[in-house]
Protein backbone atom coordinates (compact mmCIF):
# COMPACT_ATOMS: atom_id res chain seq x y z
CA UNK A 1 0.00 0.00 0.00
CA UNK A 2 1.61 3.27 -1.08
CA UNK A 3 2.02 5.77 1.72
CA UNK A 4 2.36 9.51 1.35
CA UNK A 5 3.28 12.54 3.40
CA UNK A 6 1.98 16.05 2.98
CA UNK A 7 2.92 19.49 4.26
CA UNK A 8 0.49 22.02 5.68
CA UNK A 9 0.75 25.52 7.10
CA UNK A 10 -1.42 26.38 10.09
CA UNK A 11 -3.07 29.74 10.82
CA UNK A 12 -0.07 30.95 12.85
CA UNK A 13 2.43 30.16 10.09
CA UNK A 14 3.79 26.95 11.63
CA UNK A 15 4.18 24.01 9.28
CA UNK A 16 3.65 20.31 9.83
CA UNK A 17 4.41 17.24 7.78
CA UNK A 18 1.55 14.75 8.00
CA UNK A 19 1.29 11.06 7.14
CA UNK A 20 -1.23 8.87 5.33
CA UNK A 21 -0.83 5.15 4.61
CA UNK A 22 -2.85 5.64 1.41
CA UNK A 23 -2.90 7.99 -1.55
CA UNK A 24 -6.60 8.67 -0.84
CA UNK A 25 -5.60 12.08 0.53
CA UNK A 26 -4.95 13.16 -3.07
CA UNK A 27 -8.70 12.97 -3.64
CA UNK A 28 -9.40 15.34 -0.75
CA UNK A 29 -6.66 17.97 -1.00
CA UNK A 30 -5.05 20.12 -3.65
CA UNK A 31 -1.52 21.51 -3.27
CA UNK A 32 -1.24 25.28 -2.81
CA UNK A 33 -4.87 25.57 -1.76
CA UNK A 34 -6.19 27.14 1.42
CA UNK A 35 -9.03 25.52 3.37
CA UNK A 36 -11.21 26.83 6.16
CA UNK A 37 -10.10 25.14 9.38
CA UNK A 38 -13.31 23.13 9.83
CA UNK A 39 -13.25 22.01 6.19
CA UNK A 40 -9.61 20.97 6.50
CA UNK A 41 -10.33 18.93 9.64
CA UNK A 42 -13.39 17.31 8.03
CA UNK A 43 -11.44 16.39 4.90
CA UNK A 44 -8.59 15.04 7.02
CA UNK A 45 -10.99 12.99 9.12
CA UNK A 46 -12.62 11.45 6.05
CA UNK A 47 -9.39 10.76 4.14
CA UNK A 48 -7.44 9.35 7.09
CA UNK A 49 -10.36 7.17 8.20
CA UNK A 50 -10.63 5.74 4.68
CA UNK A 51 -6.85 5.19 4.68
CA UNK A 52 -7.03 3.38 8.01
CA UNK A 53 -9.95 1.27 6.79
CA UNK A 54 -7.94 0.26 3.72
CA UNK A 55 -5.14 -0.94 5.99
CA UNK A 56 -7.68 -2.86 8.06
CA UNK A 57 -9.12 -4.51 4.95
CA UNK A 58 -5.66 -5.59 3.84
CA UNK A 59 -4.00 -6.49 7.15
CA UNK A 60 -6.88 -7.07 9.55
CA UNK A 61 -6.29 -4.08 11.84
CA UNK A 62 -6.69 -0.31 11.48
CA UNK A 63 -3.70 1.94 10.89
CA UNK A 64 -2.57 3.42 14.17
CA UNK A 65 -0.37 5.95 12.38
CA UNK A 66 -3.29 7.31 10.33
CA UNK A 67 -5.55 7.51 13.38
CA UNK A 68 -2.74 9.10 15.39
CA UNK A 69 -2.18 11.66 12.64
CA UNK A 70 -5.88 12.49 12.71
CA UNK A 71 -5.75 12.98 16.48
CA UNK A 72 -2.81 15.36 16.06
CA UNK A 73 -4.64 17.38 13.41
CA UNK A 74 -7.79 17.59 15.53
CA UNK A 75 -5.83 18.62 18.63
CA UNK A 76 -3.85 21.30 16.80
CA UNK A 77 -7.00 22.62 15.13
CA UNK A 78 -8.48 23.23 18.57
CA UNK A 79 -5.76 25.82 19.17
CA UNK A 80 -7.08 27.93 16.29
CA UNK A 81 -10.86 27.41 16.39
CA UNK A 82 -11.34 30.63 18.40
CA UNK A 83 -9.74 32.77 15.68
CA UNK A 84 -11.92 34.67 13.21
CA UNK A 85 -11.86 32.81 9.87
CA UNK A 86 -9.03 30.34 10.64
CA UNK A 87 -7.44 28.77 7.57
CA UNK A 88 -5.00 25.98 6.76
CA UNK A 89 -2.84 26.06 3.66
CA UNK A 90 -2.18 22.71 2.02
CA UNK A 91 1.35 23.14 0.68
CA UNK A 92 2.35 19.94 -1.07
CA UNK A 93 2.40 16.18 -1.26
CA UNK A 94 5.74 14.53 -0.53
CA UNK A 95 6.15 11.34 -2.53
Amino acid sequence: MPEIRFRIRWCDGTEDTCYSPSLIVKQYFTPNQTYDLDDFVDRSRTALQIASDRVKAKYGYPCGLALGQLEEIEAKAQQYCHLPDPQVEFLQFIE
